[in-house]
């Protein structure tokens, strides 16, 4: 506890006793070209970076800034998250586009932000200084939660910044600010389409500002309304060459291990299911007679034609998964998928202040938002149907096709289930904050102090809902279907459990399903089969915060200027799930209710006490330093101390140097803390097929899976240690131009991480019992498995890299008859050297993900973005280009094609491990046109992807893409106005 310690209770009595602070609204610096440097402003806006106040002070964080020019002249949509998402320094964000498969967790449909690709949880979002309300129990911002049409700039600070902002900001800070001060009214509408005529999307938004009070008091409001049609099905050409990542059926690791395992092949499809039903094996009579056979229209009967190459060979013991040839089309999974999600969303946002003396000025705000999507996440497939030879269906179906059923015992269905709708994911929330505060400035030393106080209210109600999900017993009670008089294949098809002679297990609502064919399901039995499971969650964030920047004394070498402050906070989780939706539980374990969901809900709560002291000290020739320590106090995990140390030495006025070394934390949220147990379904690829072991041949090469991941109360904080150490060169004879470099270390301690599932199956098949003890068997299906995680302090992870930042701003005068033309050019690139994730597991080496553009963790060596603009007083045009380098595609990956290493999981050998990187062309056009007086407007025109360039294509089944740096829909347009009246 804080009182254990002399220093914890002075650092904490110090800030807390002044109860005031720099404000995160104070007279600050503004963004120069350099986007790294400030200077001095009249303007009331906020310190990024530092908590102390003081004209001409440059932080030694490295900073990019994002001007509302910038965000408005070359933004790829109506959301900003779209647009700071482009930057070099993000890497591996959650979007909507990549989080369509977030079935349990929430996330689906978010627009999050992941400096590094450190993990979003690892990425402080602020507005205007203050912490924003997250939208998930994982603690991510929801950027769309933010009042966007009153925006004036983003500033992103590419450090650990812990010891100025508090935990969670070992990646960096990404700090949204308000145009406080706006008067007049400003309305912007705009409307979008695809190329192909799909994602047809709109928002308008109208916000306005007005002094009251003789200029003592101003307010201001905003409203927004954004709307997305989804696009369900991917109908793109890209996603239709079936380039996959196929078993090599001539690899074995006993006898033939010196050829590659894997290959990547095109005209590849998954051969283990059908839309409307296939027959992977058989019993009785001859074994697997009936395999290949599938069910088409009305349940005709066809062979499945397994092609050239499949794995395994279709005369083994176990039915293929991949064929190349042949019908490989027929599985038509992956074009089945959503591709954008349905998303409609409104805001409103509202803020009062008001100057009760010249120094003093009272404040409040509001806001209020609420989302709601609706995505495609795949067929309702299933494998492993156990069809039993009397099954009424099963019977006609081969009598319509001429075919004899003598001697079979049992028939194993796959399906991808076309009659069947497919699951959705359609999570709504509802986000709420609330703030007011005082804030302003009196002499002190005789020099001015500026303090602000404020208390925050925020929640977040969320409905996680999925649709169209399979309940297994329903499924198999509606599966199992006969005739009500057995052997009369004109009586009526009911379901056994309702005829035959055990009457505890009735169910009159039970319809009997069709699986075999397409086109013959009853729309009734659908129903029975199919639910929607949910749970409702609310998260509660309070907030207190009282912060002061004044300048006490001086030396020789300047004005030393001191911050201090302190914060509490408090965050809970309260959830609540109807019973039916919940995960069955018996005295034998749990098991699944649903195929998926299968929520519990999840109850907790913390609270952190903070207290930080920051200092500027001037040393004399152009040197500065600048260090600040925070003294943190969890109720959860205990004490902590976090600090940076930094300085800034300016020889000459072209040349400016900086470093900073910091300790940063990240405390466990509140999912990883108090999470009940989220399900979830999937496959994972079985390395112990073909052969014994565990999950030996009791189990085929990919065995479907229910994971359960629950929390752990007993987490204590990641620990970061990061260096940033780079130099901003804005030479005087090129006037305009500033060029930055900065290279950055951040090395994560006793990270909290879960362990997936494949790889606790492959750490099993590495002999570690431990990770055997959570595979289980499915009491409910003998071709599933049960698997349990939990996050520990396991990990350590080292991110490495160099950000580069150029720009360039020139007056061109006059232009094609147009006066006050200007010329911007920027580039901004980051080359990434190292992202390696350390589980510690004996046996396992740490994989450097960096130049891997597939998998889990991926990064690409280089991430860039270029823009070149021309401003006018009556237009502006400006384009971008941007993309990244291309790279392999398993981060461990052996390429070979003779002669091979040993194939293990961690070093697998393909024949072909590269995969391409992308590059994209954006075209804006915005013309300007005069109202009256200082009123005015612009009409725009935005292409994004302006050469319909394909997305990262990987060699994989389903979407075939990496839609996580990736534009997946092609060539877009956007049109709009904005109309200004002052």
């Amino acid at each position: 506890m804080l009182s254990s310690s002399p220093f914890k209770l002075a650092l904490l009595a110090g800030a807390a006793g002044s109860s005031l602070a720099i404000a995160s609204t104070a007279h600050a610096q503004t963004a120069p070209a350099d986007a790294s440097t400030a200077g001095t402003s009249n303007a009331d806006i906020v310190v990024t970076g530092s908590r102390v106040v003081r004209d001409g002070f440059q932080a030694p964080t490295p900073l990019t800034v994002l001007t509302q020019e910038e965000i408005e002249n070359t933004s790829p949509s109506n959301n900003i998250a779209d647009f700071v998402n482009q930057m070099p320094a993000l890497a591996g964000s959650t979007r909507p586009a990549n989080s369509r498969l977030n079935l349990s967790s929430g996330q689906a449909g978010i627009n999050a932000l992941n400096l590094r690709n450190l993990g979003e949880t690892r990425t402080l979002i602020l507005l205007d200084g203050r912490r924003a309300v997250p939208s998930t129990i994982t603690g991510l911002v929801d950027v769309n939660t933010l009042p966007q049409a009153l925006i004036e700039r983003v500033d992103i600070v590419t450090g650990g910044a812990s010891a100025a902002y508090g935990s969670d900001a070992v990646a960096g800070v990404v700090n949204f600010i308000l145009d406080k001060d706006y008067t007049g009214i400003k309305l912007e509408a705009d409307t979008g389409i695809t190329t192909y005529g799909d994602g047809f999307n709109y928002s308008a938004s109208l916000a306005g500002g007005t002094s009251f009070a003789d200029g003592r008091g101003h307010v201001l409001i905003s409203g927004e309304i954004a709307h997305r049609d989804g696009i369900f099905e991917v109908d793109r050409d890209w996603n239709h060459t079936g380039f996959v990542r196929i078993t090599n059926p001539a690899y074995n690791a006993t006898t033939n291990s010196s050829v590659p395992q894997f290959l990547i092949r095109t005209q590849v499809g998954a051969a283990n299911s059908t839309p409307g039903g296939l027959i992977t094996g058989s019993a009785g009579g001859t074994a697997n007679s009936l395999r290949g056979l599938y069910f088409g229209a009305g349940g005709a009967i066809s062979q499945y034609q397994y092609g050239a190459l499949t794995f395994p060979s279709p005369t083994g013991s176990a039915a293929p998964t991949l064929t190349q040839g042949g019908d490989w089309r027929v599985n038509d999974s992956g074009r089945r998928i959503g591709l954008d999600p349905e998303d409609d969303r409104y805001g409103v946002f509202g803020r009062l202040s008001f100057d009760v003396t010249d120094s003093v000025r009272l404040f409040a705000e509001g806001a209020y938002n609420r989302q709601e999507v609706f995505f495609n996440a795949g067929p309702n497939l299933s494998t492993g149907i156990t069809i039993r030879p009397d099954n009424a269906y099963l019977i006609r179906a081969f009598a319509n096709a001429g075919r004899s059923l003598a001697g079979i015992t049992s028939v194993t269905l796959a399906t991808t289930a076309a009659d069947l709708p497919f699951r959705a994911v359609n999570n709504r929330r509802r986000v709420q904050r609330y703030t007011i505060g005082a804030e302003g400035d009196f002499d002190m030393f005789g020099n001015a102090a500026v303090w602000d106080v404020y208390a925050q209210y925020g929640r977040a109600k969320m409905r996680e809902q999925l649709r169209n999900i399979m309940n297994t017993q329903r499924m198999l009670n509606a599966t199992d279907a006969v005739f009500s008089v057995a052997g009369n294949t004109s009586s009526p098809i009911v379901c056994r459990i309702n005829v035959d002679t055990d009457p505890n297990n009735n169910d009159p609502a039970c319809v009997p399903l069709n699986r075999m064919g397409l086109g013959v399901a009853d729309p009734a039995a659908i129903a029975y089969v199919l639910g929607d499971p949910y749970r409702d969650q609310t998260i509660t964030q309070k907030v207190a915060g009282a912060n002061l920047s004044l300048t006490p004394f001086a030396t020789w070498a300047g004005d030393v200027s001191v911050a201090v402050g302190a914060e509490y906070r408090e965050e809970s989780i309260k959830g609540s799930v109807p019973e039916e939706f919940r995960p069955i539980v018996t005295q034998n374990g749990t098991s699944n209710r649903w195929s998926v969901g299968n929520y519990l809900p999840s109850v907790g709560s913390y609270d952190v006490k903070e207290a930080y002291l920051e200092t500027v000290v001037p040393l004399g020739f152009g040197l500065e330093f600048n260090g600040a320590v925070r003294a943190t106090d969890y109720s959860t995990s205990g004490y902590v101390t976090t600090w940076k140390a930094g300085a800034t030495w300016q020889p000459i006025e072209d040349i400016r140097l900086r470093v900073t070394r910091s300790r940063d934390i990240r405390a466990p949220n509140l999912a990883e803390l108090y999470q009940a147990g989220t399900a979830n379904s999937d496959s994972v690829r079985n390395p112990f097929f073909p052969g014994s072991g565990p999950l030996g041949n009791t189990y085929p090469a990919s065995i479907s899976y229910s994971g359960l991941v629950t929390g752990n109360p007993n987490l204590k904080p990641e620990k970061a240690d990061s260096w940033n150490i780079g130099g901003v060169i804005s030479p005087r004879f090129i006037p305009g131009l500033s060029v930055s470099a900065d290279y950055f270390r951040i090395d994560l301690d006793d990270a909290i991480d879960t362990i997936s599932a494949q790889e606790i199956v492959n750490r099993c098949f590495d002999g570690r019992t431990e990770y055997c003890d959570a595979i289980t068997a499915d009491p409910t299906n003998s071709t599933r498995v049960l698997i349990r995680s939990q996050p520990f302090n396991f990990a350590n992870r080292l991110v490495r890299g160099i950000d580069f930042d150029a720009s360039y701003r020139r007056p061109l005068g006059t232009l094609f008859g147009a006066e006050g033309a200007t010329l911007a050019l920027r580039g901004i690139a980051t080359r990434y050297i190292e992202n390696r994730v350390d589980t510690g597991i004996p046996g396992t080496v740490a994989i450097n993900t960096v130049g891997s553009n597939g998998g889990q963790y991926s990064t690409p060596k280089w991430i860039y973005r270029f823009s070149a603009g021309i401003d006018t007083d009556s237009f502006s045009i400006t384009g971008v280009g941007r993309g990244v380098s291309k790279g392999r595609y398993a981060a461990s990956g052996i390429e070979c094609q003779t002669n091979c290493p040993v194939s293990t999981t961690q070093f697998p050998t393909y024949d072909n491990n590269r995969v391409s990187g992308t590059f994209y062309v954006d075209l804006n056009t915005t013309f300007k046109f005069d109202g009256f007086e200082e009123d005015g407007g612009e009409f725009f025109v935005n292409v994004t992807n302006l050469f319909d360039a394909d997305p990262i294509i990987l060699p994989e089944t389903g979407l075939a893409a990496n839609s996580t740096y990736s534009d997946l829909l092609g060539r877009t347009f956007r049109v709009g106005v904005r109309l200004k009246l002052r």
